[in-house]
């Protein structure tokens, strides 16, 4: 689904990706992990297209993707969520997501006048899709509350229910479990495993949270100094002892052995 060759993304003397090279299958849900500045973010921005790269390039089904914008990205159904959830906090939940598909009718002046009837059928559409996403997220009881209003982990849904408007086929999570309780994670987990499971979704997600990525990725990709470390399973990755050693600490160990 998504090749990337040789990516560098430098600021100024600073590598945040230096010669990352890795695959992420169609199909899976794979793991990134890695310390603080090991320059997964940065990965993710230059393969959604929010940074230029520095060099090296990137395929999204043997096409090649480098360098196209976000809108673009979005159009070919490859999109991401961020750390901290962006939502229309002054909307509702059924609101917020009404408003992701694209070239809708109503955007212009000229359709608003001449082609109500038209909007009117089409934001039926929309709000009943809407509807359906937030049911498929257990959340539509919250459908008509200002987004503003949510939890973090609720946010966290809602972002996740935006990929549910267009027709994505690789989404980005980053960090999608920060700051989420651990009922709500859950809910989350569920929900990203049924969207692999039941919609064909692929997903890649950056995550601290070691037994959620375990329960949800296969593969499993470290990074550190900009680049891939080591792949394999939660449990290959959990017994590589340069993963472990170099770059993950003792926590990992200890959680193992505590």
């Amino acid at each position: 689904m998504i090749r990337v060759e040789n990516l560098h993304k430098h600021f100024g003397g600073f590598h945040a990706v230096d010669g990352a090279t890795l695959e992420i299958a169609e199909g899976s849900i794979t793991g990134l992990v890695g310390p603080n500045g090991a320059g997964k973010t940065t990965l993710f921005n230059v393969i959604a297209g929010v940074l230029p790269p520095t060099s090296g390039r990137v395929f999204m089904a043997d096409e090649d993707i480098t360098d196209l914008p976000p809108h673009e990205l979005f159009l070919k159904g490859l999109l991401r969520t961020f750390q901290v959830a962006h939502e229309f906090s002054s909307m509702t939940c059924r609101e917020n997501l009404m408003m992701v598909p694209g070239a809708q009718t109503g955007e212009t002046l000229w359709n608003t006048w001449f082609s109500r009837k038209r909007i009117a059928n089409e934001e039926r559409a929309l709000a009943a899709k809407a509807d359906e996403v937030l049911d498929f997220l257990t959340i539509a009881h919250l459908s008509d509350e200002k987004a503003g209003n949510l939890s973090g982990g609720q946010k966290k849904l809602l972002e996740l229910g935006r990929t549910m408007m267009v027709d994505a086929r690789i989404v980005f999570l980053d960090e999608v479990g920060a700051g989420v309780n651990r009922t709500l994670l859950n809910t989350i987990g569920d929900a990203i495993l049924r969207l692999n499971q039941e919609r064909g979704y692929t997903f890649c997600m950056i995550e601290h949270d070691m037994d959620f990525i375990g329960r949800l990725c296969d593969p499993v990709i470290v990074m550190a100094e900009g680049k891939e470390l080591a792949e394999g399973t939660i449990e290959q990755i959990k017994v590589n002892e340069q993963v472990i050693e170099a770059y993950l600490g003792t926590g990992l160990k200890n959680k193992e052995t505590a």
